[in-house]
């Protein structure tokens, strides 16, 4: 029985420890049979791998990649580069007890990493960078407590970095940077004594500053770049005083440090030993502290993208080893020293770009001969470019644009044969371009002198390396013909060459140019057509050639440029047909053919740009019908069609242009019919002008309520009849806008009453009354009525009164009453011929009489009475909501009266020169005015038969409405132009606005106000008189996008500066005057041109 017990549990025992895990032993043949499985599993094995193989197991440790130590065991496996693809999962880790260093970096390895990788008890060196694993850190790889490199940088691991890595006590190089990792609990985190390289970087971590850094003394290298931490950055950092790279860019740290807010402490002097140092793209927001100027060691030093402040201390000069030097996008003032400059000799780069940095650029430039890299645009810097620039042999990119730099380019320039990028744009750089720049610059491939005022000529070599990729040179005053050396430079992708005046055929500025993607060379000389090798720039998205010389016909191959976006080819003298072609290009948003000669119907196949959102056809001798394709352009913002020979009913499916907001323009061809119901559907439309067409029936009242955005309609010059609707923007818009239409009515227009009739009555004599004037009475019985009254006037002693409408009168005695017989405290304003007072009748109305001067004698002065019966012949026959609006008239005891509407505002002079010009007149406002008053001058000198020359056009004769609209006034010197007299006249108008020749030669012409109008503009944007600066201007060849530099210095001081679209919109309108000035009086453009051109545009 003791022997069975003992057999028993013997056989117990045999039975359990059989059981029990056998240590892993490993012979070469288990590693080799391991691996050869694992290459198995790869989705891509390469050839390198061939000698894994069964029939090669006794040559294991010959194997690629694999190293065995002395009792032919595998210890290393490094497969670098080796394009592996597949997973680990059938990795059997087991098999490789004695393995040190596991290398598979730079390969296409996925999946996750098996928790199996504890087994490798023996490692040391665990390199999984750049890899494509993902999922979460396994968190037994804190078991491998030997391990002293970790590399997993560059992957797809997600999740909370596990704690357990802090196990790792002997690990000098860990670097976890390139995946999506997120914060743990740092407060779990031991202290990991023995690290010296750290990389966390590009990552998501977002909370604040892990804690256990601080406790990792022997650091030399932290990178927790490209995250998102936030917080303050803890001062103990500086006291890791190994350190030699410091990189925490692109982070969200700020915040209170001790009792800095923000700001780099100032014990950053500690870190003797920092040789790099990145803190941009954070939220650091003070001053640079003295002391980082003990950091002597510093070779990169990158503060960008922050909100620092103040003057670069003096200290830095202590920095002569710095070769990178990053101070762009914050607030750093002051000047850069040349104490500094002549300290950093060995500087590669220095960005100081979008500061605030004033001062010239110092001469000790020229002393950085290893610079490759200048950025100091975007500041304040003046003075001139110093010689000495042209020591930087090796400087690759040039940029000083955005700055006030001034004078010319020095000649040195052409010495920098590195040079592949220079940038000059906006500054206020003048003179000619070197004759050698270019010749000795063979890499250059980006030039841009854009808005300076350069002048003369391009020198022949500029482009001579043919490597030209951008070249602006926009804004200047050039002159010329192109270097040839431009259509051989096949890398352009970019060319401006707007506002300057260069000259040469069209045809032939281009060559081959497969990347070119934007040429805009409009506002110059050019002439000859337009080659069909246009059609060969396939990459093209912008072509300009607007306001040129251009001549001959539209080439249809433009319709090739299947990515083209912008074609602008107005103001040109282009003839025949619009090409069908260009129905092809349907990328097109923009299409401007305006103010050209050409003929023929609108395309069908132009209803196929269905990305059109700006089509402009104004001003051609085009004809047809619109077609009714143009409702598929449903993008469409803007359509202009005006002045040209259309025909025949607006077709319906106009109504389909939902997005049609800013302007509907068909006015001034020949449109008939009623106007489309379908119209009523662009409840977005703004501005609407169907003017000087022969449209005809009633006015539809859909108009008004359905279309609710509408600020503008003009439907003037038509035969359209029946009541106008008195809702919506018809009761807001003008009489101006109905008038030329017999068969309407509506009396709060001025027109005639529907189905009301008009009485007329004969009062007794002692009475004059001064009534409503009847609109539309032909010359000859208004001058007839004017004669007879000034004859019973001097005939009768008593007062006549006379009532011309049935609507409210208004007597001379109320005005008497009113004004207290022209009491001195109702004057509110005095002219050269006269006096005007505010009178207050009984009904409430308000009204402006101006009472014209006159002598001790009975008889009425003749030149006097020349000037009342020309303004009220002018204003009997003028209709225009900018223009003022004129009740009535008499003469009376020698006297001569006439009254209008009262103007709240008063002048625009008063205004401009008074307390309200600040809150009243913004920058918005002043371009309205400009462009109401061009608009009143065009319907004077165009829409007036004959037409009328105001003669004394100046800010004093502009009033203004409480809504700050302008309505020109005083027309006591106008002058009706017969076409057939040779209007010769006395000299008349206020001294600094009369034209040049006017004064000289006495001979009126509509071009008389034209210059004033310009004379006016300035006035009005300048907020002062322009005094010699239009000679300068007229003088100086100033150019469109020159003007733009010149605006900060001209325009009116008391207020804000205009935004960047007020700047293009005051721009424009200052061009737009400037050549209003000429002294030319031919050279000088119509005043229809003017309102064309100021016209709001999208």
């Amino acid at each position: 029985m003791a022997a069975f017990k003992i057999i028993l549990c013997l056989l117990f025992y045999i039975t359990f420890v059989s059981l029990l895990p056998l240590k892993a032993t490993s012979t070469s043949r288990t590693q080799s049979e391991a691996l050869i499985k694992w290459k198995n599993t790869l989705s891509q094995s390469p050839s390198s791998l061939n000698s894994w193989s069964s029939r090669n197991i006794q040559n294991l440790c010959n194997w690629t990649g694999i190293m065995c130590n002395e009792g032919g065991v595998v210890y290393k496996i490094s497969l670098p580069n080796s394009s592996l693809s597949g997973t680990l999962t059938y990795f059997q880790f087991s098999s490789f007890p004695n393995l040190t260093h596991f290398d598979l970096n730079n390969n296409e390895v996925s999946g996750v990493i098996p928790a199996a990788i504890r087994n490798l008890s023996s490692i040391v060196y665990l390199d999984l960078s750049s890899n494509r694993f993902e999922d979460e850190i396994p968190s037994e790889i804190g078991r491998l407590t030997q391990l002293r490199y970790l590399d997993l940088n560059n992957n797809n691991l997600n999740g909370a970095i596990p704690v357990q890595i802090s196990n790792l006590q002997k690990v000098l190089y860990l670097n976890l940077g390139g995946n999506y990792l997120t914060d743990p609990n740092w407060s779990d985190f031991s202290s990991m004594p023995a690290l010296t390289f750290l990389g966390l970087y590009y990552n998501e971590l977002e909370n604040a500053f892990p804690d256990f850094i601080l406790q990792c003394k022997k650091l030399t290298i932290l990178d927790l770049s490209l995250n998102h931490l936030n917080g303050s950055l803890p001062k103990s950092i500086y006291n890791l005083a190994k350190l030699k790279e410091l990189r925490l860019g692109t982070n969200q740290f700020s915040g209170p440090i001790l009792q800095d807010l923000g700001t780099i402490p100032s014990s950053i002097g500690q870190l003797k030993n920092l040789r790099h140092l990145d803190l941009h793209s954070n939220q650091l927001n003070s001053s640079i502290p003295y002391e980082l100027g003990f950091c002597s060691n510093l070779t990169f030093l990158a503060l960008a993208g922050n909100s620092f402040t103040g003057e670069l201390p003096l200290s830095l000069s202590n920095l002569t080893q710095i070769t990178d030097l990053g101070l762009s996008e914050n607030n750093f003032s002051g000047e850069i020293s040349s104490e500094l400059v002549t300290n950093w000799t060995r500087l590669v780069s220095l960005q100081v770009q979008n500061n605030l940095f004033t001062g010239t650029i110092p001469r000790e430039i020229g002393l950085l001969s290893d610079l490759t890299l200048l950025f100091l645009y975007n500041n304040s810097f003046t003075g001139s470019i110093p010689l000495e620039i042209g020591n930087l042999e090796n400087l690759l990119r040039l940029h000083l644009s955005d700055n006030q730099i001034s004078g010319p380019l020095p000649s040195t320039i052409g010495k920098l044969v590195n040079l592949q990028s220079i940038k000059l744009h906006s500054n206020n750089l003048s003179g000619i371009i070197p004759a050698d720049l270019g010749k000795n610059n063979p890499f250059l491939t980006t030039v841009s002198f854009s808005n300076n005022s350069f002048s003369g000529e391009l020198p022949s070599g500029l482009c001579s390396s043919f490597r030209f990729e951008l070249f602006t040179v926009n804004g200047n005053n050039f002159t010329g013909l192109l270097p040839d050396c431009i259509k051989n430079c096949t890398s352009l992708r970019r060319i401006r060459l707007d506002g300057n005046q260069f000259y040469g055929d069209i045809s032939q500025v281009f060559g081959v140019h497969p990347n070119l993607t934007y040429i805009n060379l409009s506002d110059n000389l050019f002439t000859g057509e337009i080659s069909p090798d246009f059609g060969n720039l396939q990459n093209l998205t912008n072509l300009q050639l607007e306001r040129n010389r251009i001549f001959g016909k539209i080439p249809p191959e433009l319709g090739d440029l299947q990515r083209l976006g912008a074609l602008r080819l107005e103001w040109n003298q282009l003839s025949g047909k619009i090409p069908s072609e260009l129905g092809k290009l349907n990328n097109l948003f923009n299409l401007n053919l305006g103010n050209n000669l050409l003929s023929g119907q609108i395309p069908q196949s132009l209803g196929n740009l269905t990305s059109l959102q700006d089509l402009d056809l104004s001003a051609n001798n085009l004809n047809g019908s619109i077609p009714t394709t143009i409702g598929n352009c449903v993008r469409l913002t803007s359509l202009n069609l005006s002045n040209n020979d259309f025909s025949g009913e607006v077709p319906s499916q106009i109504g389909n242009l939902l997005g049609l907001n800013y302007l509907l323009d068909l006015s001034s061809n020949s449109f008939s019919g009623r106007i489309p119901q379908d119209l009523s559907k662009l409840k977005t439309l703004q501005n609407l002008n169907l003017s000087h067409n022969n449209f005809s029936g009633q006015i539809p009242q859909s108009l008004a309520t359905s279309m609710i955005s509408l600020q503008f309609i003009d439907l003037s010059y038509n035969n359209f009849s029946g009541p106008i609707p008195n809702v919506g923007i018809f009761k807001q818009a003008p009489a101006a806008s109905f008038t030329g239409n017999p068969n309407l009515c509506g009396s709060e227009k001025g027109i005639s009453l529907c189905n009301i009739k008009s009485t007329t009555k004969k009062s007794r004599e002692n009475k004059l009354i001064i009534s409503v004037l009847v609109p539309v009475l032909s010359f000859v019985l208004i001058a007839t009525l004017i004669a007879i009254f000034c004859i019973i006037t001097r005939q009768r002693s008593k007062d006549i009164d006379e009532e011309t409408t049935d609507t409210d009168t208004i007597t001379f005695a109320n005005i008497m009453n009113a004004t207290e017989n022209f009491d001195e405290k109702y004057c509110i304003g005095k002219g050269s011929f006269g006096s005007v007072y505010k009178a207050t009748l009984p009904t409430g109305q308000i009204v402006a009489v101006k009472r014209m001067k006159t002598t001790s004698t009975d008889e009425v002065p003749s030149k006097n009475k020349q000037s009342f019966e020309n303004e009220i012949r002018a204003l009997t026959e003028v209709r225009h909501r900018n223009i003022i609006k004129l009740y009535g008239y008499c003469c009376k005891e020698s006297r001569m009266y006439l009254v209008y509407e009262y103007m709240e505002k008063g002048s625009l002079g008063n205004v401009l020169y008074g307390v309200e010009a600040i809150l009243n007149l913004d920058w918005a406002t002043r371009v309205n005015i400009v462009q109401d008053l061009a608009h009143a001058l065009a319907y004077l000198h165009h829409d007036c038969n004959p037409p009328i020359v105001h003669r004394d056009v100046s800010i004093n004769n502009v009033l203004l409405e409480a809504e700050m609209v302008p309505r020109l006034s005083d027309f006591g010197t106008a002058k009706l132009l017969n076409p057939d007299s040779s209007n010769w006249t006395s000299v008349a108008g206020s001294y600094g606005y009369m034209a040049p020749e006017l004064a000289l030669t006495m001979k009126v012409t509509e071009k008389c106000d034209v210059y004033s109008f310009g004379f006016v503009t300035f006035e009005i944007m300048m907020g002062r008189h322009p005094g010699e600066l239009l000679t300068s201007l007229q003088s100086s060849s100033t150019s469109p996008e020159s003007l733009v530099l010149l605006l900060k210095d001209i325009l009116d001081q008391r207020l804000l500066p205009p935004t960047d679209k007020e700047t293009e919109q005051v721009a424009r309108v200052l061009n737009v005057a400037l050549g209003c000035t000429r002294v030319s009086p031919e050279s000088r453009p119509s005043m229809r041109t003017v309102a064309q051109e100021l016209s709001p545009r999208t």
